[in-house]
């Protein structure tokens, strides 16, 4: 069989990377203990031959199909899940298969875009001589933004930019990314957009005082006036695809007794970003008009775009795939800076952390040969 004709892909087999999924759903990865799911993964490719590298949770394999020095085409899903939740009918550990449906725990987030990312690594390594080397990463801690997932691959090296200068690389053996599909469940849609996080813990300050007597300066007015502005402010940027930027106080704590004026007022601000503003700029306006003392938690998880002139973008027209903003993150906001990205896979972010989570055997079967040849297409070997 040629592996360069486009019927190719279409025999590539959902049955194993069922079977896969369903050992994986059986056994529990919930973010920071993915150890077993790791080796499970890790197995998976040493058992075909291929080499894998491990960092931490973290499964990599590496097909160089032209010289070292080329840049890599990087597929990526995580293989945490969040916690069970109340509500199941079934059992979220038991992959069962029920009316061409697999369901269990992390079944669609992200366990079918993690197969299709997988099986389109396989498939690309049956291709030789190709612009770009190709390379596959299961990363961990996703669900909680964690810091030894991608971000580990970051922080080591593992994963550059293209752009950076290779000398600068931490990592003996770093990959230069050009190109990053990052597989959450879309729908097969592709999300050439998704917002960032910044996460402000705000402290309004005031003078205690006698709550008969009027006395001080109350620490929860002064917040109020903040709270206030951080609801109505808009900024004036706004995004093609994001929209605006949305600003929610979530928490807020003053007081410690029913007679005492407070003078101390905390409250909490989650801000969903988008490509309008860098990080750094919005906390800069912010802080130009409240009052209280502003302290992000952390300015890395931030937004991505990609240009609809971007090759990769130009072929999901080709094949009528949508393209959409996405208002949700992923392993997107912790890739190195300079790192183009989109994020695509099989499933439906509405059932993600949902009881009776399920991914399609069909939509499954889809989005690998989807994602098969949008990579394809991408590398020269589909026009």
């Amino acid at each position: 069989m040629n592996p360069h004709d486009p019927a190719h892909a279409a025999n590539v087999s959902v049955n194993e990377y069922v079977e896969l999924l369903q050992r994986l759903i059986a056994t529990q990865s919930y973010s920071r203990e993915e150890h077993n799911t790791a080796d499970i993964l890790a197995g998976f490719l040493a058992e075909r031959g291929v080499e894998v590298e491990r960092y931490g949770n973290n499964v990599v394999a590496r097909h160089r199909t032209t010289m070292a020095s080329a840049p890599y085409l990087l597929v990526n899903s995580h293989h945490d899940t969040v916690r069970v939740g109340g509500g199941w009918t079934k059992d979220p550990f038991g992959g069962v298969v029920e009316d061409g449906k697999l369901y269990g725990l992390g079944s669609n987030d992200a366990g079918g875009p993690l197969m299709a990312m997988l099986a389109t690594f396989m498939h690309l390594c049956t291709h030789e001589g190709l612009s770009h080397n190709i390379m596959f990463a299961a990363t961990a801690e996703e669900e909680i933004s964690g810091n030894d997932g991608m971000a580990l691959l970051a922080r080591e090296g593992v994963i550059t930019a293209v752009a950076s200068n290779e000398n600068t690389a931490s990592h003996k053996n770093s990959a230069l990314v050009a190109l990053a599909l990052v597989g959450e469940p879309t729908q097969m849609h592709m999300a050439v957009a998704e917002r960032g996080l910044i996460v402000l813990d705000c402290v309004a300050h005031g003078r205690t005082g006698h709550a008969a007597r009027s006395e001080g300066l109350n620490a929860i007015y002064e917040a109020m006036r903040d709270v206030e502005w951080l609801r109505t402010y808009r900024f004036e940027r706004s995004s093609a695809l994001l929209g605006e930027i949305q600003m929610t106080v979530t928490q807020i704590e003053a007081g410690s007794q029913h007679n005492v004026v407070p003078d101390v007022c905390r409250f909490v601000v989650d801000v969903r970003v988008s490509d309008a503003y860098t990080n750094e700029e919005i906390v800069e306006e912010i802080r130009k008009h409240v009052q209280c003392t502003v302290s992000p938690r952390s300015m890395r998880l931030r937004p991505s775009s990609t240009p609809h002139d971007h090759p990769i973008v130009n072929n999901a027209i080709k094949m009528n795939l949508p393209l959409y903003g996405s208002p949700t993150m992923s392993d997107q906001s912790l890739l190195p800076s300079g790192i183009t990205s989109v994020k695509i896979g099989p499933g439906d972010s509405a059932r993600s952390h949902t009881p009776d989570e399920y991914i399609g055997i069909e939509e499954l079967q889809q989005g690998i040969h989807t994602t098969i040849e949008l990579c394809e297409r991408y590398l020269g070997v589909r026009t």
